[in-house]
């Protein structure tokens, strides 16, 4: 005989947990299944262990999506003050880094610790490690609601939450569950794919940056043209850093959810600065060699390897230089255009793109329009923030509309 809930919650992660905690403290019957042996690791590894929660801006205009209006409703009824206050009630600790972004002061298992509690307060049930084999909707002429098989029985519920979240960071447990019930119940997914990843690059035209794994500096990165059907134009200031493979750092990251393969990205590596006229005016003034006179704005090596993979000698002088090769090589580095051959992928990726596609989906509910009872939140769903505490925004919202609902 199945064991009879009012809500099942499949995936206990940031979402799923929040969701099956609100359900349960409006005095729902919730079960929180999950197959993983250890609770939340996505939410223990986050910020370098400490836990990027939310960012004290997070609207909209943070987010892609195929339809970027969807999360607005979610988003606005359950905000960054209102999870921060339930830490507040927790009496963690927590500091504001820049651009909005709140980290634990000690650790991301302080979170962990606190949505078991809201669970708790719910009266949750718990199935874990439990794995489910299936979801089927119940027979004609039985109650509505569905019957989960799992290896460890079956569990019959009215309404079923997916948060199984997104491909991202395989190796602690991700699964494209989310998407295959989807297909399933006959709703469309927007073909998911890396997000938040870094950027690689190969050939010859590499070569000369391959050598400067370490070096870090500010930039200015945009790709895309916004123009044409679902054309995205990402614009970010925030610090770059090669790596042995290609590019990576916050900047890079960020772009990487807009990038589309085989387009250039464009890196200003010296965003305050018109570098052409810098160096045409210090032609008569500056007596030095072009590589000295780089070397001043740009880290010495990086300034080398610009001029080396621009056709320039890093010993010519500066007074020796036509002001047309001063142009090119300020344009080298204002509006160096790049194409990465691809990215690190799944294995490096911090979330997925694509999902659920959410015109499937309520926005007030987030439950499935034409599949009463099954919800989906999280990053199965196409919504993926930028960096920066985002995309628990994301699931705390999501999960508190669906709680709210089931």
């Amino acid at each position: 005989m199945a064991k009879q809930f009012d809500v099942a919650v499949i995936g206990a992660g940031a979402a799923g947990m929040m969701c099956a905690a609100v359900a349960g403290q409006r005095g729902k019957r919730v079960v929180l299944i999950d197959h993983a042996g250890k609770l939340a690791e996505k939410i223990r590894i986050s910020g370098g262990g400490r836990c990027n929660f939310t960012n004290v801006g997070a609207t909209h205009q943070n987010y892609l999506s195929e339809n970027p209006h969807f999360c607005k409703s979610a988003l606005s009824r359950y905000t960054a003050q209102d999870f921060l206050a339930l830490v507040k009630r927790y009496r963690i600790g927590w500091h504001e880094k820049h651009r909005g972004q709140l980290f634990c002061d000690d650790s991301a298992e302080q979170i962990i610790e606190m949505l078991k509690s809201e669970c708790l307060k719910g009266e949750v049930s718990w199935r874990m490690p439990c794995k489910v084999e299936s979801i089927d909707r119940r027979a004609e002429g039985q109650e509505a609601g569905f019957v989960i098989a799992t290896d460890h029985g079956e569990i019959a519920a009215a309404s079923v939450v997916i948060a199984t979240g997104g491909l991202s960071i395989p190796k602690i447990g991700a699964t494209d569950f989310g998407y295959r019930i989807a297909t399933q119940f006959d709703l469309k997914v927007i073909e998911p794919r890396p997000g938040l990843v870094p950027l690689t690059f190969d050939g010859p035209s590499w070569a000369p940056f391959a050598p400067l794994a370490g070096i870090a500096l500010e930039v200015d990165v945009s790709t895309g043209s916004g123009k044409g059907k679902g054309a995205r134009k990402g614009y970010f200031r925030e610090d770059l850093l090669f790596t042995h493979r290609g590019l990576s750092g916050p900047a890079i990251l960020q772009i990487s959810s807009y990038w589309q393969p085989g387009t250039p990205i464009v890196l200003d590596l010296l965003p305050e600065m018109d570098v052409a006229e810098e160096l045409i005016g210090a032609k008569t003034t500056v007596k030095k060699q072009l590589g000295n006179v780089l070397a001043q704005w740009l880290p010495a090596r990086l300034a080398e390897g610009l001029l080396l993979a621009n056709g320039f000698a890093p010993d010519a002088r500066l007074a020796d230089m036509p002001d047309a090769k001063l142009r090119k090589l300020g344009d080298a580095i204002n509006r160096w255009a790049i194409v990465p051959t691809g990215s690190e992928g799944y294995r490096k990726a911090e979330v997925t793109l694509g999902g659920v596609d959410t015109r499937e989906l309520s926005q007030q509910t987030m439950m499935a329009n034409k599949v009463p009872g099954l919800y989906f939140i999280g990053e199965t769903v196409d919504v993926t923030g930028w960096l920066g505490g985002y995309n628990f925004q994301w699931a705390w919202a999501s999960g508190f509309a669906a709680g709210q609902s089931v």
